[in-house]
């Protein structure tokens, strides 16, 4: 039998770059072969943060041998390497990886505005493709790296790990089919301190070891207005998408599982800014989000500011007098937070990143990325559910089976669930800051909103935010077309040109669906 050759050759691969109409590769790849008969050959592409995950992971897997790195930082480039073996390959420029016929498969770590681009490219040269989260830098992309995965016959696997832990996935099962009853609400929360960036003055020099052009790939070539340039991106609308589309896709994914909902929601609404410090960043550290959906609402909730009001329970009975008293300082406490190491993130329920699912007789909550726990509505433990992650031998088993139900985060669940981060942040871009008072008159007829941003206005009371000053925004009401995964009504023509964007050649998304 002879061993895959890709018709797409090296420098056809690096002269159109976008692959616009690039012969499709067999789906019957070499990558089946060494599934059977040889090591799988994988490269990691992007080396910090889930780019270390990526290698550990795959280093704990029999059969998968690492053969290329790949990282637009040459710094980063070599710290790493220096723990491989010696026959790993080193690339700056993803598609010189791509073209390289010896690689099977290729994990994607990268930021969040390179992910659909890189995974579209990687199908179009014949590679299998697991891919962080979120999966796309905007709904238009993520839609094209699904079509992608479909036509060149691709597994395509997308960084959502909670989906492999049997806990979870046990969880999930015995919650839909009613033992609390009816879910009234699906919640995740990101509880998670995060500092300040810093406030710079004019344009800040781009380390002499990134190739800022590959870097910046689909989007602008900008000035770099922020101290680092790695990490602090996702604080940057042009490459990240704060922490909805950070830590967010995870909880969000979660709710959407519990509640079995396939695609989009009927209306999102976001509510939320950057409070508490002024920096270079302007995505918001604190934002409550509400997806309307048909079973039940999904509300997801940013905390980015440490403090937990002492003793201030109001805002979490939702009377929201109290809390805004608690806010001008005359109920609650100071509190210094994480970051000062005195008091913890707020929770709700005990959770501070996770989720908690409400129903009719009780709740679910998860504590860890892998086990839950049921409760009666008395707060009696009914059930526990413990799992661990397996996501990274799923897409292994995967790609040497070619047996595309078995994957635990397919690419299409992995591109609904990081629209829901998109639809909630273009709510917000669209929005505009109100008064406490006019805020809460407008979302009056929305209870379950209501009690979210009661607890959320405590939350900044806490932290001597004072909303009078430094308005919160609301967002837009957006109607969702979910089936063509566009928006309709009044809004609708400046909410739908940020479902995509104005891509920076040659680095274009190719339009596949």
């Amino acid at each position: 039998m002879p061993l895959f050759v890709n018709h797409l050759t090296r420098r056809a691969f690096l002269r159109t770059t976008a692959l616009v109409g690039a012969t499709a590769v067999s789906a019957r790849s070499w990558a089946q072969v060494a599934g059977a008969n040889g090591d799988l050959r994988v490269a990691v592409i992007g080396l910090n943060g889930r780019g270390k995950s990526h290698l550990a992971s795959l280093a704990k897997i029999k059969g998968v041998r690492l053969v290329a790195i790949c990282d637009a930082d040459t710094a980063v480039l070599e710290r790493t390497k220096k723990d491989l073996d010696a026959s790993v390959r080193t690339y700056v420029d993803l598609r010189e990886l791509l073209a390289a016929t010896d690689i099977d498969a290729v994990t994607i770590a990268t930021p969040n505005h390179l992910h659909s681009l890189q995974a579209v490219w990687a199908c179009q040269a014949g590679k299998d493709v697991y891919v962080e989260k979120p999966v796309s830098h905007n709904v238009w992309e993520g839609r094209q790296l699904v079509a992608a995965a479909a036509k060149y016959g691709r597994v395509v696997q997308s960084g959502t790990q909670i989906r492999s832990g049997d806990g979870l996935r046990e969880a999930v099962a015995w919650t839909r089919a009613g033992n609390l009853g009816k879910i009234i609400a699906s919640r995740g929360f990101c509880y998670k301190a995060r500092p300040s960036i810093g406030k710079t003055a004019g344009a800040q020099p781009v380390p002499t070891t990134v190739n800022y052009d590959l870097w910046s790939g689909p989007a602008p070539k900008a000035e770099l207005h922020r101290k680092r340039l790695h990490y602090d991106w996702h604080w940057d609308y042009l490459t990240g998408n704060g922490d909805v589309g950070n830590q967010g896709i995870h909880q969000m994914d979660v709710a959407r599982w519990f509640l079995g909902e396939p695609g989009l929601p009927r209306h999102t609404l976001s509510i939320g800014g950057r409070l508490g410090y002024e920096d270079d960043g302007n995505t918001p550290n604190t934002q409550v989000v509400i997806h309307d959906y048909a079973t039940a609402p999904l509300i997801f909730e940013v905390r980015g500011l440490p403090s937990k009001a002492a003793g201030a329970v109001a805002g979490a009975k939702g009377d929201e007098a109290a809390a805004e008293a608690a806010n001008a300082g005359a109920d609650g406490g100071k509190g210094k937070g994480r970051r000062g190491g005195d008091n913890p993130m707020d929770t709700y329920r005990g959770v501070g990143v996770g989720n908690v699912v409400d129903c009719e007789g009780g709740y679910v909550a998860t504590g860890s990325y892998f086990s839950a726990t049921a409760y009666d509505k008395a707060g009696k433990v009914v059930k526990e559910f413990k799992g661990s992650d397996g996501h990274m031998q799923n897409f292994i088993d995967v790609v040497r089976s070619r047996k595309m139900a078995d994957l635990r985060g397919p690419i299409l669940e992995g591109h609904v669930s990081s629209a829901l981060c998109h639809l909630g942040n273009i709510s917000h871009q669209l929005g505009r800051g109100l008064l406490p008072g006019a805020l809460r008159e407008k979302i009056a007829a929305n209870a379950p909103l209501v009690e979210a941003y009661g607890r959320m206005v405590e939350h900044l009371g806490a932290n001597q935010v004072d909303l009078g000053k430094t308005p919160a925004t609301l967002g837009v009401t957006l109607t969702v077309d979910a089936k063509a995964e566009r928006f309709t009504g009044p809004d609708a023509a400046a909410a739908n040109a940020l479902l995509t964007r104005a891509y920076r050649a040659p680095f274009v998304v190719p339009q596949l669906a």
